[in-house]
């Protein structure tokens, strides 16, 4: 009888019973330290008092020029991952299919690997006597004076190389997901296959570039270690001043409000994107409307009555 209780029980309360460590573990060690970080951001550890100073001192234009290389840096990471990783991503979904799992499984094989190990391996290649500086003077590609390591050139490299697969991993699970049909309905009715990816598969892989675009430029933009190792201390971002504020200027009432100060911009970016987003199909909707309400701009030849446009 207490088996068949208990049974009865668990299988009732077999969902929360699963995400119940989860939630308590997300809740300690998330939302409670959030909390935290919120007084700590607002008030003195000293007095206890209400202060807004921690935000009013960031207006200083020390750090809006840190603020501004972190946006730089994460806008052109996730462009030039768009860049590269959509081609990728196309060539994945639609052009291959015998290598298809093989090349996915080398895409994400380096995320496999911490990424300070990852970092770290690109310092030493990089570096002065490292292996690829070598290799690249030894081809004449670069001069003997060039320094590949604190560059902005590194740092974007490394973040293209960490982030690359964020991006290119949501295109192919829309790209993937097409309806090959469009494609061919879009060819048989006399568009050639630039007009075919602008007008049918380039619309409808928007939601995967926009995901991609969040997943790319919301990390990147509070990163410290990629800048830190590949671009040298000197060129300070975002997530590099949080980490000095807890760590070595022991402020952290400045590094929590430093924190919220970055999670309103990635609000605000993500609100941007939705914004796009909506104002997209807004223009393909009215795209549809006019087509709709306008003479066809061809008529495909009629064989049988040899009619003509």
């Amino acid at each position: 009888m207490l088996y068949d209780r208990m049974t009865k029980f668990f299988t009732k309360k077999i969902d929360l019973f699963l995400a119940y460590p989860a939630l308590v573990w997300q809740g300690y060690f998330l939302y409670i330290p959030l909390l935290v970080m919120i007084w700590f951001s607002f008030f003195e550890l000293e007095t206890y008092r209400f202060t807004l100073k921690h935000y009013s001192e960031f207006l200083d234009f020390v750090y809006l020029e840190i603020i501004f290389r972190s946006f730089w840096y994460s806008v052109m990471t996730s462009i030039i991952c768009l860049i590269l990783g959509y081609p990728l991503a196309y060539f994945l979904a639609l052009k291959t299919s015998t290598y298809r799992l093989p090349l996915l499984f080398l895409l994400v094989l380096p995320s496999w690997t911490n990424i300070i190990v990852q970092m770290y391996a690109w310092f030493f290649l990089l570096q002065k006597n490292g292996f690829l500086y070598k290799v690249l003077l030894f081809l004449n590609i670069i001069a003997p004076d060039t320094r590949l390591l604190n560059t902005t050139a590194a740092t974007l490299f490394g973040l293209v190389y960490c982030f690359l697969p964020f991006m290119t991993l949501p295109l192919y699970a829309v790209i993937e997901k097409l309806d090959i049909r469009l494609l061919e309905a879009s060819a048989d009715l006399g568009a050639t296959k630039t007009q075919t990816f602008w007008r049918v598969v380039f619309p409808l892989s928007w939601p995967g570039i926009v995901a991609g675009t969040l997943l790319v430029f919301i990390p990147t933009f509070g990163e410290f270690a990629i800048p830190e190792l590949l671009g040298g201390s000197k060129r300070l971002v975002w997530g590099m001043l949080i980490v000095n504020k807890f760590l070595i200027d022991r402020d952290f009432s400045g590094g929590a409000a430093l924190t919220y100060l970055g999670l309103g911009l990635f609000m605000g970016a993500a609100l941007f994107l939705y914004f796009l987003s909506k104002v997209h199909i807004l223009i393909n909707r009215l795209i549809v409307w006019y087509t709709d309400h306008r003479k066809p701009a061809f008529i495909i030849k009629n064989k049988e009555d040899d009619i003509y446009e």
